[in-house]
């Protein structure tokens, strides 16, 4: 049962480009290799970020904040590039894909598909990341700041953010 594996990070993924952008949120999204830097995310073919995925090789995944949990819910509830006009995001250019970047985004990670596979129900999209940006507020010394308001998907409609704790061994 993959919800034993909850709470995850969720993320926003930016993909397409002109009238065609579009922001699916997202769970299912790891980093595969430190060198070279790869990520990797889990689309389902049914979603229009697949199509835009497939076509252009490029995709921006967003890190979102508590502040943006509204835009996070309809990125995930409602399909296609119209739900752009109810959320409350600025895009920007990205600095080295044509995929947009999203402004108010704790972080942007921009990714260039290195592979696909299908695996079950869903295709897992490979991406060599080739640019970033991010709040040097929210990200000081290499570290999370944890009170920034990272959030994390619970089931359905909840969410939790962490605390402003931290806990060495």
């Amino acid at each position: 049962m993959y919800r034993l594996l909850y709470p995850l990070r969720t993320y926003l993924i930016v993909s397409g480009i002109g009238d065609e952008v579009n922001i699916m949120a997202a769970d299912w999204v790891t980093v595969l290799s430190f060198r070279p830097e790869i990520v990797g995310v889990a689309i389902s073919p049914r979603r229009y970020t697949h199509k835009l995925i497939t076509k252009y090789g490029e995709f921006v995944i967003g890190v979102p904040s508590v502040n943006m949990l509204k835009d996070v819910w309809i990125a995930g509830t409602e399909s296609g590039p119209q739900k752009l006009g109810k959320m409350n995001i600025t895009l920007t250019p990205s600095k080295t894909v044509r995929v947009p970047s999203i402004k108010e985004a704790l972080a942007n990670i921009e990714c260039k598909v290195v592979d696909a596979r299908d695996y079950g129900d869903h295709t897992f999209f490979v991406g060599k990341i080739t640019g970033y940006t991010y709040d040097l507020q929210v990200f000081k010394n290499n570290e999370p700041v944890p009170g920034a308001g990272f959030l994390a998907h619970i089931a359905r409609n909840k969410f939790i953010t962490f605390k402003d704790e931290i806990i060495s061994v």
